[in-house]
């Protein structure tokens, strides 16, 4: 059997879920007087930690010990945690009442929620749902759909939006993405910390409660994709398209079915439970089944999509992934043939050659920071037509500024479609170097091993606006901490693939000469 966390071993006791304490020895959840040989009757034994009463929540004082941990789930951009132990149905009331009261103090009456396919998402954000609900702002239900559905309806409706999504992380994860209304960003710096402190400080109840309405937007969502081409001059190509059994698997056939496609569709069952391979493209080894396909069935392209299908990563007809880089400026081409002298917003570990390519057909170029608050922080206020991430999150203006996919799926294909040959001919001028991929390496003192890197290379030029950027010319790297983990992530580029490997051992020499790498070589 276990015993309830504040459980008198000490002077003040600490709540093994949310970390709050107090100085009574007594359970807040139940009532329960702890005291020696006296056992919480409603604790969970199969869980520690965990009470099994029911939580009150008309009490601010009882709220504070009643959520997860909210230090550990509150991410820089988002928030993200396993279920049960860091995040459930409390933190979700919490963080839901919390965002419902931030959003009516910023005059927003009501809020989207949308939802992915894992398992415990139904029960997560209803809890959200009520959350806000209880904080007097009404909620606009469009269910289960992919995480640009609902960036879509926060512009559409000019209301702020939440997410329920894990993105690639396995089973077992699940988490929340915020956005303001018009699909603003919501992140470190933007918002995240005041809604968590309010999480944290128990919102009150509103004096009148809002509703739950449900809507489906999907066909105004396909409508809204389908108006960044021309869907006449789309080719009848033959596609091969892994879902991973994400939400790629709702939003995927809805535009495709209405175009001169044929599509093989892998794993396009929604389980949340990726029982094929994990919804992480970025990973090389999750684009094999895809590679096979197209090559199998001679597509004409390739595509493979992550868990709430905001990324997606292209395969040429030669079954050869296309970076996130080399596709951004495929898109950049695009949109710059529509708007000449337009804007592109790319970060720090894009390829050198989205920026050529941009600067080579009259456009700007910005960069940022990884992450997408700060991507949409830098289209709003360059105003840019485009904006790319080596990750393959691709954002449109007209889009209100937020990532597509899909939009960048539909360009993509339509400039196949123009084109008079392969997709890999069409990408061939714009794979211009060679690139190591992301290496992350375990150091415990990152701002010495970057200071070691910054100095072993003062004769090339620096800066430091995410990391350490280092430009020696004919190669470049970035070197930038993780935000959750003790990780610093290398990006290294080169214009001499032989010269490459070098390189890269020179710069993880100088970080940790035994540290344990992780990644590399990745498209």
């Amino acid at each position: 059997m276990s015993r309830c966390s504040s459980w008198p071993t000490v002077s003040a006791w600490k709540c093994a879920r949310c970390r709050s304490r107090w100085s009574t020895a007594t359970c807040r959840r139940c009532g329960s007087s702890v005291t020696a040989g006296n056992w919480c009757s409603t604790w969970a034994a199969s869980g520690p930690g965990r009470c099994s009463a029911a939580i009150r929540t008309d009490s601010r004082a009882r709220f504070r010990v009643a959520v997860a941990d909210l230090d550990t789930i509150f991410k820089a951009y988002d928030i993200r945690g396993i279920v049960g132990s860091e995040i459930d149905a409390e933190a979700c009331f919490a963080i839901g009442a919390a965002f419902g009261g931030h959003g009516r103090d910023h005059g927003a009456a009501r809020i989207a929620v949308g939802r992915d396919m894992r398992p415990d998402g139904a029960d997560l954000s209803a809890a959200f749902c009520r959350g806000a609900t209880a904080a007097g702002v009404d909620v606009v239900d469009i269910g289960m759909c992919a995480t640009e559905m609902v960036y879509f309806a926060s512009g559409l409706l000019d209301i702020p939006g939440a997410m329920f999504t894990a993105s690639h992380n396995p089973v077992g994860y699940n988490g929340i993405k915020l956005c303001g209304p018009g699909a603003s960003p919501i992140g470190a710096g933007t918002g995240l910390e005041h809604i968590k402190a309010r999480a944290l400080s128990g919102p009150p109840r509103a004096a009148t409660a809002g509703a739950v309405a449900r809507r489906d937007l999907l066909d105004r969502y396909v409508e809204h994709v389908l108006s960044f081409v021309s869907p006449g001059a789309l080719q009848p190509l033959r596609l091969a398209v892994d879902t991973a059994n994400g939400m790629g698997g709702l939003v995927a056939p809805a535009v495709f079915d209405r175009l001169p496609f044929t599509v093989d569709y892998l794993h396009p069952e929604l389980d949340g439970t990726f029982p094929n391979h994990p919804a992480d493209p970025l990973k090389p080894e999750n684009l094999r089944d895809v590679q096979d396909r197209v090559e199998a069935v001679s597509a004409d392209a390739g595509l493979a999509f992550d868990g709430d299908a905001d990324r997606v990563f292209v395969v040429d007809e030669l079954s050869r992934p296309l970076s996130g880089s080399l596709t951004a400026a495929l898109i950049a081409t695009v949109m710059l043939e529509r708007d000449p002298g337009a804007t592109v917003v790319h970060n720090v570990i894009c390829s050198r050659a989205l920026e050529e390519v941009v600067e080579e057909l009259g456009g700007r170029t910005v960069r940022t920071r990884v992450g997408h608050s700060f991507m949409k922080q830098a289209m709003a206020s360059s105003r840019a037509v485009f904006g790319g991430e080596h990750s393959g999150h691709y954002y449109f203006r007209d889009n209100y500024g937020a990532d597509s996919a899909m939009i960048a799926v539909m360009v993509v294909l339509e400039a196949l479609s123009r084109h008079d040959g392969n997709l890999s001919d069409l990408a061939a001028p714009l794979d211009r170097y060679a690139a190591s991929g992301e290496i992350n390496t375990e150091v415990p003192d990152r701002s010495g091993a970057i200071g070691r890197v910054a100095a072993a290379f003062a004769d090339c030029e620096q800066d430091r606006l995410d990391g350490l950027t280092v430009d020696c010319g004919r190669w470049w790297f970035n070197l930038r901490p993780s935000n959750t983990e003790p990780l610093l992530r290398l990006n290294l580029e080169s214009s001499d693939p032989a010269g490459m490997a070098a390189r890269v051992t020179e710069v993880l020499g100088l970080i940790s000469p035994e540290a344990e790498r992780i990644g590399g070589a990745r498209p």
